[in-house]
């Protein structure tokens, strides 16, 4: 996707060597693989990739090993569009991910490795276009760069991917925390669902978006009024291959749907089927629907409202 990006997605990219398998090995144990292959992967990379599937000029900053991975990692992101003038090729070993996911269920285990954990150091050239987007999104390893981007005095609103759980989030600094509903409930606990996105809210952010596995997703948005909306989006039937980067490309999609000034709840629509649709491949990005793709699929699912709840509450 050419053109000036609007999302810069600063994080993690890595190659992800997956095999599907009967059921997960124990200890020690020898189980035969039923498929397999590499693919690229990441937290923040897979995120670009889905916004450029969906028409969105997108940049990605980060670091991969000057080695054969790294630079295969470098290609597949600039053959999908994404801009990587700011993906550095680095002394240090690039990340690589092993998945095995488990054919009858889709559910999958990891083990990231992410090449020493060096820090991203943006560059000031990285810096300029950050603040000429329209959004920065950085996942667990890309959210130590929100102390530069303050400093540097960059407005851009920030994303933030929470799957794991990161400690030590300015939240008073990001306009939208999309955690999981585990994260979100125990980094703010309350008696509802609700609840926890409300107070996540109270924290800083003015929409505070939740994946809810099986169950869809859910949000809440600070109106101007000061009131909060919350937003219930169900979820989408497909077959599932696996689900292997969803919660990425979810917050691809989202962005996407953001970036083209669609309300929260479409939004939120609009990721879950775009996350739904990416399930249908054994890894977590060759069945990333393009633009056309998600549209005719929402078209055929009962438009752009069906399955989403949006009311107003006080906050």
């Amino acid at each position: 996707m050419s053109g000036t990006p609007r999302v810069v997605c600063i994080g993690i990219a890595t190659v992800d060597a997956i095999v599907a398998v009967e059921r997960l090995p124990a200890s020690d144990e020898r189980v035969p693989g039923l498929d397999g292959r590499l693919a690229g992967g990441g937290v923040a990379a897979t995120a670009a990739v889905t916004l450029a599937r969906l028409g969105v000029a997108t940049a990605f900053v980060g670091r991969v090993g000057d080695d054969a991975t790294g630079r295969w990692i470098r290609d597949e992101l600039e053959r999908e569009g994404v801009d990587v003038a700011g993906l550095r090729l680095t002394a240090a070993p690039s990340p690589v991910s092993v998945v095995l996911i488990e054919a009858a269920s889709g559910l999958r285990s990891l083990a990231p490795y992410l090449g020493g954990g060096a820090p991203i150091e943006p560059t000031p050239a990285d810096l300029a276009v950050a603040a000429a987007a329209d959004w920065v999104h950085l996942d667990d390893l890309g959210v130590a760069v929100l102390p530069t981007l303050v400093g540097a005095g960059i407005r851009t609103p920030v994303s933030v991917d929470d799957g794991i759980g990161v400690r030590d989030v300015r939240l008073d600094a990001v306009a939208l925390y999309a955690p999981t509903e585990r994260v979100l409930r125990a980094r703010f606990p309350g008696a509802t669902l609700e609840a926890s996105l409300v107070a996540a809210l109270a924290a800083g952010p003015r929409l505070v978006a939740a994946t809810l596995g099986e169950a869809g997703s859910a949000a809440a948005e600070r109106r101007p009024d000061g009131r909060v909306a919350h937003h219930r989006a169900a979820p989408f039937a497909v077959p599932v291959a696996s689900t292997l980067g969803a919660g990425d490309v979810f917050h691809g999609g989202l962005l996407a749907a953001l970036v083209a000034g669609r309300p929260a709840g479409e939004a939120l629509r609009r990721a879950n089927a775009t996350a739904a649709l990416a399930c249908r491949a054994l890894d977590g990005r060759s069945a990333i629907p393009t633009l056309d793709e998600l549209d005719a699929f929402l078209a055929a699912s009962g438009g752009g409202t069906l399955g989403t709840e949006t009311h107003d509450a006080p906050t």
